[in-house]
């Protein structure tokens, strides 16, 4: 099998007025991400693994925050749009690992939620999609910042390659 490995990158600030949104799921939270877009750091990391793997422009080119078209967008959209041209690339998702950094909210009640959406989105098995969550143990307070950041690596397969039980 030909695979295609790619890692993505997203960080963004946590404000009050805003809802958080994380892997396309809403999260209870009293803040939420300042973007552009809705600020779904998650998929915004996914996209930019998914877009580099595949060769093509990054999220900042292909979806830029200063077109009023990608204002307020949910960014389960934008992941329609790249899989759409992965596809058109001849490109499927086999494999997502996410991370993400934050103190609070604690995300692990919601990694389930966040992998039953990304395999139906993906239509991949939810086996191939890790969620997890880490700290800073505190720095953020010392530092007084607060925000959301994630990685993502992906690994993409040509569709001629991929089966139902990958």
């Amino acid at each position: 099998m030909n695979f295609k490995f790619a890692t993505g990158f997203d960080i963004h600030k946590l404000v009050s007025g805003r809802k958080l949104k994380l892997c396309g799921i809403e999260i209870p939270f009293e803040k939420g991400l300042l973007g552009h877009s809705d600020g779904d750091v998650g998929l915004h990391a996914l996209i930019d693994a998914m877009l580099s793997a595949s060769g093509l422009p990054d999220i900042g080119t292909l979806f830029p925050d200063n077109d009023p078209q990608y204002k307020d967008v949910e960014s389960i959209k934008l992941l329609e749009k790249t899989l759409k041209l992965l596809d058109e690339k001849g490109f499927k998702v086999f494999q997502v690992d996410l991370t993400f950094i934050c103190d609070e909210p604690k995300l692990s009640p919601f990694y389930q939620k966040m992998k039953n959406l990304l395999s139906k989105k993906l239509k991949i098995d939810s086996s191939n999609i890790g969620i997890k969550a880490r700290t800073t143990e505190g720095l953020m307070k010392v530092l007084k910042i607060d925000f959301i950041a994630c990685f993502c690596l992906v690994v993409l397969t040509r569709k001629e390659n991929f089966t139902v039980n990958s």
